[in-house]
């Protein structure tokens, strides 16, 4: 890479912004440095190629940027204001030690809502109207008709009222189904028809031909999805996880499947991740698994970069961080 490429470390000796390297959902990290350097024309941006690189970049700049941050990166990092995480969740960060520094920390929360909103209905759709069983017939070569499920007028339980699941719940809205909502804080409402807290979650799996899961893992949400759960959804029921692996007990999914507790499930993410070959999950004809891949959208640098780029203005200009967008931290 020559000096004067505007992405390469060299072009700035002192940055005010440090994006370190990274490949969230395999996209090269200079689109990102490039969509910042496009809302910010006048702000140092630099890219970290190599570890050394990254040790010498931060070591002034008060804006760091990207998926993680070790400490003894955060050692080297004296000007550090603000860590801009590339991804929504921040379980993986020094986060004890970013606080105790009074180092601002931001997520990619709202970068994945159109994506995983559209693969949740394409999930919800690929069930409703067979296309699994359409695809089995077609590579048996087999021309014959089956009777399909529709959509509309159904109702659809979407754990987890964040960005995800706001924009699914609007997305679902031009289909004229029943939604309900699982959030920690009912009272504050949502996009849904109806919003319980997760104390209530077996009303609002009962009767849902469709669970959508949109949720954090936390201590509260692991293993959410057990047995019990699955004995309250309808046999006709689907689920979709689009959260963590853990938030379903992968055992009682596979006793659920097994006995013909719910119709069927799409797993973009598994526990354990990745799932062994050897797994059962794999054989079943209504389980859709698909790696972890929800996430990625070409848009992604793009919408990430609307969200830090005011935060890095305000970082700049002295002002007060504490209702920093997606400030986590």
């Amino acid at each position: 890479m020559s000096a004067d490429d505007p992405t390469s470390h060299s072009s700035r000796t002192d940055p005010d912004v440090v994006v370190l390297r990274g490949k969230p959902h395999g996209m090269a990290p200079e689109r990102y440095a490039d969509a910042l350097r496009d809302r910010l024309p006048h702000v140092g941006i630099a890219r970290a190629e190599t570890p050394a690189d990254a040790r010498s970049l931060v070591e002034s700049a008060p804006v760091v940027t990207g998926f993680s941050i070790d400490e003894s990166l955060l050692d080297a990092a004296d000007a550090i204001e603000l860590f801009a995480c590339t991804y929504a969740g921040t379980g993986h960060l020094p986060r004890e030690t970013l606080a105790d520094r009074d180092i601002a920390v931001t997520n990619a929360s709202g970068v994945h809502g159109p994506n995983i909103a559209e693969h949740v209905i394409g999930a919800f759709l690929t069930f409703t109207r067979k296309f699994l069983t359409a695809r089995r017939r077609q590579q048996r070569h087999e021309w014959r008709s089956y009777q399909a499920r529709e959509f509309t007028g159904s109702r659809v339980a979407i754990v987890g009222l964040g960005a995800i699941g706001r924009t699914l719940a609007d997305r679902l809205a031009a289909f004229d189904v029943e939604t309900v909502g699982v959030r920690y804080s009912p009272e504050k409402g949502g996009p849904t028809d109806e919003v319980v807290g997760f104390d209530r979650i077996h009303d609002a799996l009962a009767g849902s031909e469709y669970v959508a899961l949109a949720t954090p893992l936390t201590e509260e949400t692991r293993g959410l999805i057990d047995a019990d759960a699955f004995l309250t959804m309808p046999t006709d029921a689907v689920l979709v996880n689009v959260a963590r692996g853990p938030v379903v007990d992968t055992d009682d999914l596979v006793a659920a499947i097994r006995d013909n507790h719910i119709a069927g499930a799409a797993l973009d993410v598994t526990d354990p991740e990745p799932l062994p070959p050897e797994h059962p999950l794999w054989d079943f004809e209504n389980v859709l698994i698909s790696a972890h891949v929800a996430g990625h959208t070409p848009a992604y640098y793009d919408r990430l970069a609307d969200i830090v780029a005011p935060n890095v203005e305000r970082v700049l200009a002295g002002d007060d961080l504490s209702d920093l967008a997606n400030r986590v931290v």
